[in-house]
């Protein structure tokens, strides 16, 4: 193996890149400084007590160099109601940040998202209460902060780094919906139980079904109790607050992809896990040759602007994905695969792929066993007559049988039908359904050329989606098989 392949080489490269320089540093702590000072001058002339503080990874310097986020909380007396928790805190943000691209966001109130800069700013309200005495999620971050530099040895942060620039490399980082992957918070607590980067790999590559994590022993003596109180695959205690799971966030496959990515790495690193080539899109004719030759069916539902903020829109679009995929399958269309994207402005669709389009217009529908009796007069009165039964009702294998009609062979049509007037109906959310009821086109392969050809983003999501398979893994595999083959 040559030696820049080493893990410890590769890890040593990547480290040097992404630790911030003492001139980046300076800059991005002064910047969070003006930025603090700013925002508890905005909220004195708006007459508002807060306490202002950094938090996040610049606060315990476990930022990546290029890539950092300042987040500043502001404390709020538990005297403002919580309704208008959001909304205060809004005002001040909007107006400290004044004049630069602001985003709102929503964890479980509002918060904004501004770019200052450069630099990705968020600025969080929360109650300024003692620890366990939570009113708001947030409440618990200035301690979290706390816990993480006191525990944190400063060897660990390049350790951190390393670990984060990992998990982004192989798209698993970030406890937002649109990700459902490892937060910040995560990493660090996963650092300091193990010790080290390689050492977190090590013990993920061993995962089977479940991994409870209790640094702080909050449950000591009472083991037994954590499966009842958790059911996630992945679980990390609180080491501030027993009752939470810091990896609630982490959906099962951004898990089981770390597992992969994990045991891939350690067997033959590379920087690809860090840095993954970019994705070039398929040509026009490309796509449409792969999808033709694919065999299967995808069907792309296109719409545009919904009126929701990105975590909300990214919620609601899941949500809406997994009830059509719902829909699907109970008219007996075989989904393969389905995704959701969005440029979180003014296009959005689904994905789902098809073993085919078109059903047979007819099916076999089994009736109850003869010894039901009730049961069976109840399914002769109902097909026995009925204009869409085909054949039957008959006797097979001890029960009645018919054949009936399929109300839908056709996958578009159905979605068609199920979503003119929104697809409330059909599970749609709520904001979603809202835009579908003004429009929506629905293309079946091919057909999608024109959007793809008009939104590279979209094209190259659509090329990764086509393509499947983790950016890491060829790397892998091509060298195991050489070993294999030597």
């Amino acid at each position: 193996m040559p030696p820049q392949d080493t893990l410890e080489a590769v890890c040593k490269t990547v480290l040097d890149k992404i630790t911030p320089k003492p001139d980046e540093r300076e800059r991005i702590e002064g910047l969070a400084q003006k930025l603090e000072k700013k925002v508890a001058e905005i909220a004195e002339h708006f007459g508002v007590k807060i306490t202002v503080r950094l938090e996040g990874s610049v606060a315990k310097d476990t930022w990546l160099s290029g890539e950092p986020d300042i987040d500043i909380f502001m404390r709020l007396p538990p005297s403002i109601p919580r309704s208008s928790l959001g909304e205060v805190a809004l005002k001040i943000a909007r107006k400290a940040t004044e004049g630069t691209k602001q985003v709102e966001r929503f964890a479980e109130h509002p918060y904004l998202e501004a770019f200052v800069e450069g630099v990705r700013v968020n600025i969080v309200p929360c109650y300024d209460v003692k620890s366990g005495e939570w009113l708001s999620a947030t409440d618990r971050t200035p301690y979290h902060t706390d816990y993480v530099k006191k525990h944190l040895e400063p060897s660990m942060r390049g350790e951190v780094r390393l670990l984060k620039k990992f998990m982004k490399g192989i798209g698993v980082y970030g406890a937002e919906i649109k990700v459902g992957g490892f937060s910040g918070y995560l990493c660090e607590l996963l650092i300091i139980h193990y010790g080290s980067f390689v050492n977190v790999l090590k013990a993920f590559a061993q995962h089977k079904q479940r991994t409870i994590i209790d640094t702080e022993g909050h449950y000591k003596g009472r083991e037994d109790e954590l499966p009842l109180l958790f059911n996630e695959p992945l679980v990390m205690i609180d080491p501030v607050d027993k009752g939470r799971n810091v990896a609630s966030a982490v959906q099962p496959q951004k898990l089981y992809t770390f597992v992969a990515a994990a045991r891939a790495f350690l067997k033959k690193s590379s920087l690809k896990f860090f840095y993954p080539p970019e994705t070039m899109p398929l040509t026009a004719e490309k796509l449409k040759e792969t999808l033709q030759d694919r065999g299967s069916a995808l069907l792309f539902v296109v719409f545009g602007k919904v009126d929701a903020v990105p975590d909300v829109l990214w919620g609601q679009l899941y949500k809406s994905q997994r009830s059509l995929v719902k829909l699907l399958e109970t008219n007996d269309f075989k989904v393969l695969r389905h995704t959701a994207w969005s440029d979180e402005e003014n296009l959005n669709t689904f994905i789902f792929e098809l073993e085919s389009r078109h059903l047979p217009s007819v099916k076999k529908h089994l009736g109850p066993p003869l010894e039901k009796t009730a049961d069976c007069e109840k399914f002769l009165a109902k097909h026995i007559a009925s204009p869409e039964t085909v054949s039957g009702p008959y006797i097979e294998d001890g029960r009645w049988v018919v054949e009936i009609k399929r109300k839908y062979t056709d996958a578009s049509v159905l979605l068609t039908k199920k979503l003119k007037d929104g697809g409330r109906n059909a599970g749609v959310a709520r904001e979603i359904a809202k835009t579908l009821n003004k429009g929506f086109k629905i293309f079946v392969n091919e057909e999608i050329a024109e959007v793809y050809a008009e939104n590279r983003e979209f094209a190259k999501f659509l090329t990764d989606f086509l393509e499947g398979k983790p950016k890491w893994l060829e790397n892998t595999v091509k060298d195991c098989c050489k070993q294999g083959n030597a």
